[in-house]
């Protein structure tokens, strides 16, 4: 996995591996999927997690006591067959990682695909 050129992102990303292991390494490999499928994506910190952009942003990844929750932009769009997204909110989804093999489970693949 790359290394953020972002410095704040790279603090961020080091304190969570000391305070929440899990945590940790559910963004690590949520950040893999995000940069598999756009390596050119952008990262920076904002409201307390990371957020990914293009051309404008598209999601972020935030991390709670209990889980990472991968938000997106416009989920309201998203092909969802499977319900696994939550939230009613006017244009953002997400969804909720509990564990590190939630991030397949879940299809972040399939969704960050969609962003």
């Amino acid at each position: 996995m790359k290394k953020s050129i972002n410095k704040e992102v790279r603090e961020f990303i080091d304190c969570l591996c000391k305070t929440n292991p899990l945590n940790h390494q559910i963004i690590i490999a949520s950040r893999k999927v995000v940069f598999d499928n756009y390596p050119n994506a952008k990262e920076r910190i904002m409201y307390g997690g990371i957020l990914f952009s293009l051309e404008e942003d598209f999601g972020g990844i935030f991390a709670y006591t209990n889980h990472v929750s991968f938000e997106f932009s416009v989920g309201f769009k998203f092909n969802d067959p499977d319900k696994l997204l939550e939230g009613k909110g006017k244009f953002r989804r997400h969804l909720k990682l509990k564990s590190l093999e939630e991030v397949e489970s879940k299809k972040l693949d399939f969704f960050v695909k969609q962003s």
